[in-house]
């Protein structure tokens, strides 16, 4: 990347001079004839460096200094000083300027400094670049999945991120609605403030209220203290509150209060609370529906889904087990201080065939037993639950067909169907060691057909590699 200077100089000489001195540097160097004209020039687009004189018309270079430093991520200053003026240039970097040199200056100092400050910003830049990663990865660490349904999920969460936007997080239970909540936070503007979490279906009715409001001294039996509740201890950050359907309905109209005025009292007090919180909810309930009942406030409810996210269950991203079963296994071997490093084919299609009905949690659940009982590297399908290897076995084509109560002939031709083609793809792919290419004409498909069928299926090719 291009670095961009900008000297600052009354003297239309000067300035040239400058220009000249720098043209070794290989940087892109534009001009501002006093302070003025440089905060106008910075304005249209920072510079990496400012090299300025002191004395200037209108605004001199101290003063411009100053009002930089007041700049959130200002620019670095070298000031340009006459000689024997070391005070000025003591006070200019007490200011915040980051070096100066003295007129007439030596060019090879001048370019050594500039070099010098330019690296400083290459190193922040990296710096900051690597803070972000850090943080995306803290955030997405167990949002793991390349399905289209988890890409969707990704890009909701980088749009509404920075913005301080009422999300609502829907999916069944088990498919990490609280990972989504801690993703938002680490990814905005409050991410060195508190993210402080609410199970509300956890909570007895009579306490839920002291728990998000607090309460004072004698409020109530018991409660020998003044305690704070969640709102308070999330000032500034983020609440997420799971299972937001199973609140009390006197507590949902206290909940839209609070949202509506960002102000509460707590429980026996009369000092109004004044608080900054970003509110993140979660349920695996459908709240059109208890809205329909009168078990949920309807305007509560809008006012919690500004931005709803849904997380879909894992059996509608079936081509995200793998990589799921992958990131088990290494938090498992560590946990536990195994070497379970290998999964076999036909152990990966009984997970991949399994319908995970406790999603990703019924998933981590079952790898970490089978990494406790295992005796070597290798994952043993007869170390899975009973139910993942019976369904497993009749998904993959290894049952009998047969009529069962309440299946209608279409549909049990349409499930065997499709168990065929899972069970011959998958076979075909697994001869072909996953290689799509050579998958395709050998079973009669062309490739673009092949590929629309793994992802209908939730075939992960990879395994097979």
């Amino acid at each position: 990347m291009r670095h961009r200077i900008l000297v600052v100089d009354d003297e239309p000489a000067a300035r040239l001079g400058l220009k000249r001195a720098l043209a070794a540097l290989s940087c892109e160097v534009v001009e501002a004839g006093d302070g003025v004209a440089a905060l106008e020039e910075i304005a249209r687009g920072g510079p990496d460096l400012v090299i300025c004189d002191i004395q200037m018309p209108r605004m001199d270079g101290l003063t411009l200094v100053k009002r930089l430093s007041e700049r959130g991520n200002p620019p670095p200053v070298i000031v340009m000083t006459a000689y024997g003026s070391e005070r000025i240039a003591v006070e200019a970097m007490k200011a915040g300027a980051c070096d100066y040199v003295s007129k007439p200056y030596d060019v090879d100092e001048l370019r050594c400094l500039a070099q010098n400050a330019l690296e400083t910003v290459r190193l922040r830049r990296e710096n900051e670049t690597l803070r972000d990663e850090i943080r995306r990865q803290s955030g997405f660490g167990l949002l793991i999945g390349r399905s289209r349904a988890m890409d969707a999920v990704c890009d909701m969460i980088d749009k509404v991120a920075g913005t301080d936007a009422a999300v609502l997080v829907n999916g069944e239970s088990g498919t990490g609605k609280e990972l989504v909540a801690r993703a938002i936070h680490e990814q905005g503007g409050r991410r060195d403030r508190p993210f402080v979490a609410v199970n509300a279906a956890a909570l007895p009715t009579e306490l839920i209220e002291s728990e998000l409001f607090g309460h004072e001294k004698g409020a109530f039996t018991g409660a020998a203290s003044r305690r704070k509740g969640k709102f308070e201890l999330a000032d500034g950050g983020t609440l997420f509150l799971d299972e937001i359907g199973d609140m009390h309905a006197e507590t949902q109209a206290k909940l839209l209060r609070v949202l509506q005025e960002q102000r509460f009292e707590r429980l026996g007090g009369a000092e109004t609370v004044a608080v900054d919180v970003r509110m993140i909810s979660a349920t695996n309930r459908d709240l059109a529906d208890e809205i329909s009942l009168g078990r949920f406030r309807e305007d509560l409810y809008y006012r919690l889904k500004v931005v709803d996210i849904f997380l879909p269950p894992l059996r509608d991203r079936r081509e995200d087990i793998p990589l799921l079963v992958r990131h088990f296994l290494d938090q498992c071997n560590q946990r536990h201080e195994k070497a379970v490093t290998e999964v076999p084919p036909d152990v990966m299609r009984l997970l991949t065939s399994y319908a995970w009905p406790g999603n990703i949690r019924e998933l981590m659940h079952a790898v970490e037993r089978a990494v406790i009982f295992a005796e070597g590297s290798v994952l043993s399908g007869d170390l899975l639950p009973d139910e993942i290897r019976a369904e497993g076995a009749e998904s993959t084509g290894d049952g009998a067909a047969g009529w069962h109560d309440g299946v209608s002939f279409q549909d049990a031709k349409q499930q065997s169907v499709l168990a065929f083609e899972a069970a011959f793809i998958r076979s075909a792919l697994e001869h072909h060691k996953g290689n799509m290419s050579r998958t395709a004409p050998a079973i009669g498909m062309k490739r673009q057909a092949l590929q629309q069928k793994v992802r209908e299926l939730g075939i992960d090719p990879e395994i097979y590699r």
